[in-house]
């Protein structure tokens, strides 16, 4: 007798590409994952985006209604019940659908899932874990919280810790993972009143290794790093655009070729659960597309001009990308990306 195919319930009227690039990401999920995927939103929008409106393992429920960005979440998730985002939460509560996956407004996500869903016992706020890459690393590091709970109190980060390190042991296969509460030093008696109190409860908690820095995200230091909601969404916001500025400095070095451009479509991350939440719910970058493009780290620069004014040696402005090298043999290309980084180093440097 055969596992049964889970299913996931799709807001796919959530984020700034939907429903496009949320059907296509179903579909793959459908593909890729073996799972089932329940599309909730309006039905025509949905259907004209599948094959002869309909693929196997996918399944359209239609709602009418849609929470805008903009919208107060704890009003949307209470008001709009024909909404896509509450239809979907509302699949999982009737056990049509073992899991939730929203794209659109992250607090009314949050909400319409605490509503529909409850929490686990004794867990009093919800909190969202988001899986950060470790480039010298085998494993990921995990932030909680990265948005959902922005006023904390030391309860609820001694909480987010406890989860954090479940989370860590089921998911990412760590056996006995290590606990650290970012502050502005490593000291016990670094941070605000918040961090001090955290800290004292959070000693009580296995694997707790002090206090972490900005510096030790990315670097797995330590397993889960535990922070309120407010200042955990900054950090991936910093990650996000240091990353960004990392990868633009790389392709303006390497040159806009598409074996590069690939490297900086980063669809494969910012896919998040959302802790203590009684089933599964996960959250993703608004502005992502099918496999999750988190704010687009593509640069087009294909036709730009270094802005350093410099010449070639014909007199005309050098391009600081495709260039005549790119179609030249590969020494020459190599040596024209070498000077492009040069180049771009030393304007860092100033």
């Amino acid at each position: 007798m055969g596992t049964q195919r889970i299913t996931v319930a799709v807001d796919a009227m959530g984020g700034d590409n939907a429903p496009g690039e949320i059907v296509r990401g179903a579909l793959d999920a459908v593909t890729e994952l073996g799972v089932d995927v329940l599309l909730v939103g309006r039905e025509n929008a949905i259907a004209s985006l599948l094959p002869d409106g309909r693929v196997p393992g996918v399944e359209v429920e239609h709602a009418d209604d849609v929470v805008t960005m903009d919208e107060d979440p704890a009003a949307a998730a209470r008001r709009k019940k024909d909404s896509s985002l509450v239809r979907t939460a509302q699949a999982v509560r009737e056990g049509r659908a073992q899991a939730m996956v929203g794209a659109g407004n992250t607090g009314a996500t949050m909400a319409a899932a605490l509503l529909r869903m409850g929490r686990v016992r004794g867990i009093s706020r919800p909190a969202i874990a988001v899986p950060i890459p470790v480039p010298a690393g085998t494993r990921h590091q995990l932030l909680i919280d990265g948005g959902s709970t922005v006023d904390c109190t030391p309860e609820w980060l001694a909480q987010f810790a406890r989860m954090g390190r479940e989370y860590a042991r089921t998911r990412l296969s760590v056996d006995e993972p290590t606990v650290g509460l970012l502050s502005n030093g490593e000291e016990p008696r670094k941070g605000d009143e918040l961090r001090k109190r955290t800290f004292s409860l959070l000693e009580k908690v296995p694997g707790f290794q002090g206090n972490v820095e900005g510096r030790d995200l990315m670097h797995g230091t330590v397993d889960v790093v535990v922070t309120d909601g407010f200042t955990g969404n900054v950090v991936l916001k910093t990650l996000e655009g240091g990353l960004r500025a990392l990868v633009n400095a790389l392709l303006l070095a390497f040159g806009s070729t598409p074996e590069y451009q690939q490297h900086a479509d980063a669809r494969d991350g910012r896919r998040t659960p959302a802790r203590s939440l009684d089933d599964a719910d996960w959250i993703c970058q608004g502005r992502g597309r099918e496999r999750q493009d988190p704010r687009g780290h593509r640069r087009r620069v294909a036709h730009g001009h270094d802005r350093s004014g410099r010449r070639d040696r014909e007199g005309h402005p050098e391009r600081a990308v495709r260039t005549r090298a790119h179609r030249s043999a590969p020494a020459a290309h190599a040596r024209r990306c070498r000077a492009a980084w040069r180049r771009t180093a030393g304007r860092w440097r100033a």
